[in-house]
């Protein structure tokens, strides 16, 4: 599937490349531009794809300090430019944008949706946000950003797929390996998505195309990627359980969204060596999948790479009903009541008409 990406926001952009180099290093030539947009001049200086400074007028290229509020405005405002700015990148060959942000910082979880809404407007190809949640031990203030960001965001784009940062932490990783760990397996597995229907070196029985990537986000709302891999023999009848069991891996403990379990739609991709994918083992995958998931469109393919292991990609659409995305939202409201009782002023109670004096 060919696309566009524009990361806006740190977390964004540095995805974003993550995503332009996993790609180009693989030879898949799924992406077709990157561009990250960002508030802090310093932020953007860290990056080798093209980049974007919007609002020096209001906060001279210092971001705004993890104000989402602030972070919508400054896009409302210069989107067009960030539009003029992917001039000639927006080609007939693209068949989908993708807006990466993490969803709990200012200018990405703020921007996001905007540019979102606005590139939905002009172009007629679908557009997706891909969003980083915060992780549970992330302050409070990217919880409630990240609720109110995703509340909206869900609206104004044609697919939300969420990467959930506690999915793929370790606990014995410093803050910087997960982060740097985290943007390398997003990097992979949605590289490897992407690549789905792009031509590569071996012919499969059944390739997965870009449409039914489409159409299995066609859904809207939020959607969840999982992944699983394994060594794979020689011999495609050996492989029929190995198949079964990376699609179970991947479902059950390799979500970008953990124990997301139910949906709307589904897409189930094995990717390795054709002639070592069982029809069979795929066939029995996609007919679990059907079951776990409690969807009667689940769709599944082949993806042909050249590699000793065989790997299952999970695409689930709409999971609105997940346990867990409920879990985060309650945990944003609650930090969003915390902050608001932190900025409430004292000074107001002695003007509410309401209160008894004490004397």
């Amino acid at each position: 599937m060919k696309v566009v990406l524009i990361g806006v926001g740190q977390a964004g952009g540095k995805v974003t490349q993550a995503l332009a180099e996993f790609d180009y290093e693989m030879g898949f030539g799924a992406v077709k531009s990157a561009m990250a947009v960002n508030t802090a001049g310093a932020d953007l200086r860290e990056l080798d794809i093209d980049t974007m400074l919007i609002g020096q007028d209001r906060v001279k290229g210092h971001g705004v300090g993890g104000d989402n509020e602030l972070g919508s405005e400054i896009m409302a405002d210069e989107a067009i430019e960030v539009m003029d700015g992917l001039e000639g990148s927006l080609t007939s060959e693209a068949e989908g944008i993708f807006v990466v942000a993490g969803l709990g910082g200012g200018t990405g979880s703020g921007g996001a949706p905007v540019l979102a809404r606005e590139l939905a407007r002009i172009y007629d190809v679908p557009v997706y946000v891909l969003g980083i949640l915060p992780g549970r031990n992330e302050g409070s203030i990217y919880q409630a950003n990240a609720g109110r960001s995703l509340k909206t965001v869900t609206r104004e784009a044609d697919a939300t797929l969420l990467i959930d940062n506690d999915a793929w932490h370790s606990a014995q990783e410093s803050v910087e390996e997960g982060f740097d760990n985290i943007n390398d397996a997003i990097a992979q597995r949605i590289g490897l998505l992407l690549a789905s229907g792009e031509i590569t070196e071996g012919v499969g029985e059944s390739v997965v195309d870009s449409s039914e990537i489409i159409n299995t986000l066609r859904p809207g709302g939020m959607a969840a990627l999982g992944y699983a891999s394994a060594p794979a023999s020689e011999d495609a009848g050996e492989n029929v359980n190995t198949i079964t069991s990376i699609t179970r891996n991947a479902l059950l403990t390799g979500m970008s969204v953990p124990n997301v379990v139910e949906a709307e739609t589904g897409l189930l991709v094995i990717a390795g060596q054709p002639d070592r994918i069982s029809r069979k083992g795929v066939e029995r995958a996609r007919s679990w999948v059907e079951d776990q998931t409690g969807s009667l469109e689940v769709r599944g393919g082949d993806f042909p790479m050249e590699s000793d292991r065989v790997g299952a990609l999970v695409l689930l659409g709409g999971i609105e009903r997940s346990n867990r995305v409920d879990e985060f939202m309650e945990r944003a409201r609650e930090a969003h009541e915390a902050e608001q009782e932190h900025q409430r002023d004292p000074a107001a109670e002695f003007k509410n008409d309401k209160l008894d004096n004490l004397f």
